[in-house]
């Protein structure tokens, strides 16, 4: 053993600031989820504070706020996952299929640049876009189909079709980097094989490049199943208001509401362990299906 620690002596101390990190900021923090089972008050504690129980999650579950966060919760979660979770994807594949690599090369570029923009930009930008005083696009829709002006940004009906273009537009160039890597990967002799067997562009689509990248294809999934229940705050922050608020109102939103602005610290720490609980169940459930069904899991 100590010789195995002395041989790789730096690779260890390379991991060790994500150890560290991971050991800081993840695990030394669930010491505060026990406040969850708490009427806790900060003047009083950890210890000081009563326990009782399950009381709050009880309140969590039976009351008014429950059915529409769930709904509101899994809608976006289901539109993110196929949808916006394909989008990488497609674009890999079709970025893969150009030939002429400074085009390639260009448009990757481009894909890639609203991640590393804020929300807070993002959000900024929507309303440029799409509010009914100022908007490009909403002015633009105006004029050619006309009636009454719409106000994109405030209405209860467009706040879910906005989140899902902000979403793909500003995730999807990052998210080809995987696959685009995992494309790499395959051998080229496959598709010689192919071509020699008659195989067409679809045909070496469907039985060579799709195969390959079905292992990368099953972990991504796992991965995002385990965060279904976890939407942008910042964006649904940003992007939330009084006349949406009905749709836009999701776990993360209710619990930044309930233990910051109203002081229900128990209350939104309860909320939280449940999504988490529910994220773990989904990664293992997930992983459990993706081996039933012949696929390489996450563990």
């Amino acid at each position: 053993m100590r010789a195995t620690l002395v041989r790789y002596r730096w690779l260890y101390l390379m991991i060790l600031p994500g150890i560290l990190y991971f050991a800081i900021f993840r695990y030394l923090p669930m010491y505060g989820l026990t406040i969850a089972f708490q009427d806790f008050v900060p003047f009083l504690g950890y210890s000081g504070s009563e326990w009782v129980g399950l009381k709050h999650f009880e309140a969590l579950f039976t009351g008014p706020d429950f059915g529409r966060l769930v709904g509101n919760t899994l809608i976006l979660a289901a539109l993110t996952m196929f949808v916006a979770f394909p989008m990488p994807i497609v674009v890999a594949l079709m970025l893969n299929e150009l030939r002429v690599r400074w085009f390639q090369r260009a448009v990757q570029s481009l894909v890639y640049i609203p991640h590393f923009l804020s929300w807070t930009i993002v959000a900024s930008l929507t309303y440029v876009l799409f509010s009914v005083d100022f908007g490009v696009i909403a002015n633009w829709l105006h004029s050619v189909l006309g009636g009454q002006k719409v106000d994109y940004v405030a209405q209860a009906a467009w706040f879910r079709p906005i989140i899902l273009l902000q979403t793909i537009w500003k995730g999807t160039g990052w998210g080809t980097i995987i696959y685009l890597a995992a494309l790499a990967g395959v051998n080229h002799e496959q598709y010689e094989a192919a071509r020699m067997d008659g195989a067409g562009r679809w045909r070496q689509f469907w039985h060579v490049t799709l195969p390959a990248i079905r292992p990368t294809i099953i972990i991504m999934i796992i991965l995002h199943t385990g965060h279904l229940l976890d939407q942008s705050f910042e964006q649904l922050w940003l992007m939330t208001n009084s006349l949406n608020r009905s749709v836009a109102d999701v776990f993360d939103t209710f619990t930044y509401y309930v233990g910051i602005t109203q002081g229900g610290y128990s209350y939104a720490t309860a909320v939280g362990l449940f999504k988490g609980v529910v994220g773990v169940l989904l990664i293992f459930g997930t992983n459990w299906l993706a081996k039933r069904m012949g696929q390489r899991g996450l563990f």
